[in-house]
């Protein structure tokens, strides 16, 4: 029986190229069962006029199709569905299947979901005015040449990393340039086995809480703060106790007596931008050799220091060990990499390893050696340098239409960053703000989220400019203060 051209139609909306799609169309109705084994295909040239396509963009599918056992080619007669072709499993949802009789809030609860999160929608670029933390603009990724490393990563001299399991170890290549290249920017000195790579900075924060608190204990983090940190923190059992942070940051003498562990960002306050003067991080790390308590820094943003250059790290004075270093690529390369480190004394990276190892083995090692060539052929440096120039240029706009709508900057950096915490009036709640603004295209964050909830106050809010343009920052810090100015935005009653 053969398969009529009239079968297979294009869709505006599919997200590859027209090759990619009709591959898709013909797997997909293998798998599904419309197309069974023996079948035969339309000619290239049948298909190719129904479609509007050139016959070399069918023949190429076919033959891609032919190599996944999806299709035979049988001489002049044709393509053919492989009688060994892949299919879905052949059975029936019955109704069972669609009953849940379990209690899952008395047998799980809400012990990890009951932590609030800052909404951000998936569709942000679809927004005129994004101004949301965090996001990378493609505008400035060096797509070229990532796309060039990940190739020769998957290469046949890499295949070992590629298809391997390190079980605990991870890329000895991407370990090294972490090691030479990006940690002495930061002062630090380490050795291989002092360094463990993470699913990201979150990850990295999670093995740290889980190791240092596991039994419980006191910890000590920032308000406002991450709000990612108060969720480990809270999820494994510590007694989370929050300490105000002013204009440059956390004040050591605040902390509270008994504390285990301090979670802290120095260098870029999160989410105030404030950098912790050198006198307050001896005095940190005086009264933590004193009181023997450990140190876990958060560095995520140390690359975006275009003002000045960046201080030096807190682990970088760290002279008994007692500085956990936590760095992340995702500011300076994407969010979605999720690939961050941890650096350590030796004992402490031999139980993070071996906690990783429990839950995820490694990071992929295609992404770390794609991460590797991209460090050693220089790109990383130059990307670095075109996000820096064009932060501050977005920086400085930004500023000035601030200045000009009459907003009030509450936290301000001196040494960059990526973004503006905002202080409204009294009255008003940013969470309705966000709300107004959303339906206007603009996109704020609200700041209650960084706030312990207890005493979080409503008139706070964060704009960042790493993924808007620099055209489009005065007309949408215009409409925010437009919006400011209108009534109705009051939580109160």
């Amino acid at each position: 029986m053969s398969i009529p051209a009239e079968s297979f139609f294009l869709s505006a909306g599919f997200n590859g190229t027209l090759q990619q799609q009709i591959q898709h169309m013909i797997a997909d109705g293998i798998l599904r069962g419309r197309f069974r084994p023996g079948e035969k295909l339309p000619s290239s040239r049948g298909l190719a006029q129904h479609l509007g396509v050139s016959r070399i963009t069918v023949t190429l599918a076919y033959t891609e199709l032919v190599s996944g056992d999806y299709l035979t080619a049988r001489g002049r007669s044709g393509y053919y569905v492989s009688d060994t072709a892949p299919i879905q499993p052949n059975f029936v949802l019955g109704d069972r299947l669609r009953r849940d009789s379990v209690d899952w809030e008395r047998i799980v609860g809400r012990r990890f979901s009951r932590h609030e999160l800052p909404a951000k929608p998936h569709d942000w670029h679809s927004y005129a005015y994004p101004f949301i933390y965090g996001q990378a603009d493609p505008a400035l990724f060096d797509h070229q040449n990532w796309r060039q490393c990940a190739l020769r990563a998957l290469g046949r001299r890499d295949l070992d990393i590629l298809t391997h399991d390190f079980y605990e170890r991870d890329d000895p290549m991407l370990i090294e340039y972490i090691m030479r290249s990006i940690l002495p920017r930061r002062g630090i000195d380490a050795r291989p086995e002092q360094i463990l790579l993470t699913m990201g900075a979150q990850n990295a924060l999670w093995l740290a809480a889980g190791i240092l608190l596991d039994r419980g204990g006191v910890a000590a983090m920032e308000n406002p703060g991450f709000y990612g940190v108060r969720a480990i923190l809270n999820q494994c059992g510590a007694e989370v106790v929050p300490v105000d942070v002013d204009e440059y940051g956390l004040p050591p003498e605040a902390l509270p007596d008994g504390v285990a562990a301090v979670f802290t960002t120095p260098s870029h306050h999160f989410p105030t931008n404030a950098t912790m003067p050198l006198d307050r991080r001896t005095a940190l790390l005086e009264r933590a050799e004193r009181e023997d308590f450990i140190v876990v820094e958060d560095d995520y943003e140390f690359e975006m220091s275009f003002l000045k250059p960046a201080s030096p790290a807190l682990k970088s004075l760290d002279g008994g060990g007692r500085v956990i270093y936590v760095g992340s690529f995702s500011k300076s390369l994407f969010p979605g990499l999720r690939l961050g480190y941890l650096v350590a004394s030796e004992p402490f990276i031999r139980e993070a390893r071996a906690l990783r190892a429990a839950m995820l083995r490694h990071p992929p090692g295609h992404i770390q050696r794609t991460v590797a060539y991209f460090l050693a052929l220089g790109h990383y440096d130059a990307l670095v340098n075109r996000l820096n120039h064009a932060y501050k240029r977005r920086r400085t706009t930004m500023g000035e239409a601030i200045a000009a709508n009459g907003l009030e900057i509450a936290g301000q950096g001196a040494f960059g960053g990526s973004s503006f915490w905002m202080r409204g009036p009294e009255s008003v709640d940013t969470d309705l703000l966000a709300g107004r603004l959303r339906e206007r295209g603009v996109l704020i964050e609200p700041g209650r989220v960084f706030f312990a909830p207890a005493t979080a106050p409503r008139n706070y809010y964060r704009i960042a400019y790493s993924s808007i343009s620099q055209n489009r920052i005065p007309d949408g810090i215009a409409l925010i203060a437009e919006a400011i100015g209108q009534a109705g935005l009051s939580g109160a009653g």
